[in-house]
């Protein structure tokens, strides 16, 4: 849909106009570089870019949505952006949308429209730098200035890395130690705009509404549940506010406690999406938190308080933004490098919630249809998929989950990854999640939150029947109880596709076989050793015996 023209401003120079351009950052409060696009300009162009790539539907992809991206993230997306627009409405301007090749159609607005400033957020992600590098380039020699601040994070990682000697710091406290605390953290952040310079002509770029699903190509009826979390900066500060006004829960708040299982009122705050899309600022965020610790007697501190969930972020971001091939174990010197199975089948019954374990495929279930799950959730599907069961690579589940999930982060989702399956640093500092020994069981990790199995019951309908005794191990049930159940095991819901017991003991040989040889060879372990151990891993398999199903498990986290 066309921009109605008297929307715009024809009349308007734009001798001195500026450019702001959206990715993420997508909010009028905290937004350095919306602020000096409107300053001493006659006129502000504001862009978002629909970049196909990201927002096309894919009819081959294994899951509604785009080539990159699940339809929940882009439902999210697009909230975001009419939030954006509103706001801006109300400021005497409004959001211009275009769509095509990110860095050619900035190129060619650049030429349009004829700006003296380019002002967009700055952006760690591999994608962005590249693109980034070639709009400054083509805008410097152009005589237009450039304006990139910081303010998606709390700090510059690059500042981070330099402090450390041109390395990222690889574990949490000695980041903490470099970091300390933000430069601005003591002055007021500017939180509200009263009013932004109207658009200026736009020229023959044919400018769009923001679009809708349906617009995009999107059949809404392909989602069978869409996620109840609404995206926008006006959603985001409303969930702030909530969050802060428990201020007895803001300050005893202790990652990783929380109960998974919670799903009609999530055990966190929920803010991950929009901190992901910039919707929330990660400064006035980390601000209001540190007025909260202000006012109470005592509270909870880093790694675990709410201010330490944020500089988690930072730590990833640095880590990531100083790590080549950061979210690849090949060529990823921080990665150790482990003979992962490569098992499509396997790999199919997790993502599509069959493995026959329910505590998982709940877990899988809400994902697809919200595309959101609380982070101990993440950690025992993660773990299952990877160092806990399936011995499957990493890589694979993090391709679902950036898909899926509305708060994927390229540096956190890669970063997580990493951790869960024991493939790289931290280990040494948190020795619940890390050390490859330690695994989450499958069946008694959830029951110990939720034993009646409310969880289960919500998210496999199936399964809604079974007695608690078997819910989380419904393949346990006698046949009679199955049959009063109206779920057979084997028809209605599926076998387990390993046996716990015996598929974690076998893991736990794989790993510490893998992490000796990363030891032997400091690190340099060539694609001929990763064969041999993937071939003595294999003979292992073939020359065990078959091991029986009905085994009860117990917590190994």
């Amino acid at each position: 849909m066309k921009l109605p023209l008297s929307l715009l401003n024809p009349n308007m120079s734009s001798g001195s106009g500026s450019l702001i351009w959206f990715r993420k950052g997508l909010r009028i409060h905290d937004n350095p570089a919306l602020e000096y696009a409107a300053r001493g300009s006659t006129c502000v162009y504001p862009l978002f870019v629909i970049d196909p790539h990201y927002m096309e539907p894919d009819p081959n992809a294994f899951s509604p949505g785009s080539t990159l991206a699940g339809i929940n993230r882009i439902r999210f997306l697009l909230d975001s952006l009419a939030d954006l627009d509103s706001s801006l409405k109300k400021l005497g301007s409004r959001l211009l949308v275009l769509k095509g090749e990110p860095g050619e159609v900035l190129i060619r607005c650049l030429n349009e429209w004829g700006v003296k400033k380019l002002c967009f957020e700055y952006d760690t992600d591999p994608y962005y730098q590249a693109l980034d590098n070639k709009v400054k380039n083509r805008a410097s020699a152009a005589g237009i200035e450039v304006f990139s601040p910081v303010s998606h994070t709390l700090f510059n990682p690059a500042d981070i890395i330099e402090k450390n000697g041109g390395r990222p710091p690889l574990t949490y406290q000695s980041f903490l130690k470099l970091a300390g605390e933000p430069s601005w953290a003591c002055s007021p952040l500017s939180v509200e705009l009263s009013s932004i310079p109207p658009v200026g002509n736009v020229g023959r770029c044919e400018i769009l509404q923001v679009p809708t699903l349906k617009e995009l190509g999107y059949v809404e009826e392909d989602q069978d549940e869409f996620t109840p979390f609404r995206g926008g900066e006006s959603e985001a500060l409303k969930r702030l506010r909530e969050t802060l006004s428990d201020k007895e829960w803001v300050a005893n708040f202790e990652k990783p406690k929380g109960d998974p299982s919670a799903y009609i009122k999530p055990a966190t705050t929920v803010l991950s999406p929009y901190l992901k899309f910039g919707c929330l600022s990660s400064r006035y965020f980390y601000q209001c938190l540190k007025d909260v610790y202000k006012n109470v007697k005592r509270h909870t501190s880093p790694p675990v308080s709410l201010v330490g969930q944020l500089l988690w972020r930072e730590f990833f971001y640095t880590a990531a933004f100083g790590t080549p091939n950061f979210d690849k174990m090949k060529g990823n010197k921080i990665c150790k490098q482990i003979p992962w199975n490569d098992d499509d089948k396997l790999l199919a019954a997790w993502r599509e919630a069959r493995t026959g374990f329910p505590w998982i495929d709940a877990i899988m279930v809400q994902l697809r249809k919200w595309g959101w799950i609380h982070h101990l959730a993440r950690h025992s599907v993660a773990c299952f998929l990877t160092r806990g069961d399936l011995f499957v690579h990493w890589e694979k589940g993090r391709d679902v989950f950036e898909r899926l999930l509305i708060d994927s982060d390229w540096a956190i989702n890669n970063g997580n990854w990493l951790w869960l399956s024991c493939s790289s640093f931290f280990y040494q500092e948190c020795l619940l999640f890390q050390q490859y020994n330690r695994i989450y069981s499958p069946v008694s990790f959830g029951r110990k939150y939720d034993p009646n199995g409310n969880y289960i019951r919500y998210f496999l309908p199936m399964l809604k029947d079974m007695p608690k005794e078997y819910i989380y191990e419904p393949w346990t049930a006698p046949l009679s109880v199955q049959t009063k159940a109206k779920c057979i095991i084997g028809k209605d819901y599926p076998k387990p596709v390993v046996s716990h017991d015996s598929a974690s003991k076998e893991c736990k040989k794989r790993m510490g076989e893998a992490y000796a040889l990363n030891q032997r060879l400091n690190g340099v372990v060539s694609e001929e050793e990763l064969r041999k151990l993937r071939r003595k891993f294999d003979e292992g398999d073939e020359e065990q015996e078959p091991k029986p199903k009905r085994l009860r498990q117990k917590l190994t986290d």
